[in-house]
């Protein structure tokens, strides 16, 4: 994957990114320690310990999806 970046989410903001993710035609995960999930899962993404950073992992390009990124970025 080419692309990572940091962010943090909540329940809420958890869907907006899920429903971002899930119209890109590229793979896209989101890990944190050892799991790794996929990131069009809600389920999967809501299993995640949301209190911590999580590092999403990308091999694609949509704005909009970048722009969602953006929103939960952590520096």
């Amino acid at each position: 994957m080419d692309n990572k970046r940091r962010i943090r989410l909540t329940a809420d903001t958890a869907k907006d990114f899920v429903r971002a993710a899930s119209k890109c035609e590229f793979d896209i995960d989101v890990f944190y320690n050892r799991v790794i999930i996929d990131a069009k899962s809600i389920l999967g993404v809501l299993s995640l310990d949301l209190n911590r950073e999580l590092t999403v992992c990308y091999n694609g390009e949509d704005p909009h999806f970048e722009s969602v990124l953006a929103k939960y970025s952590v520096a």
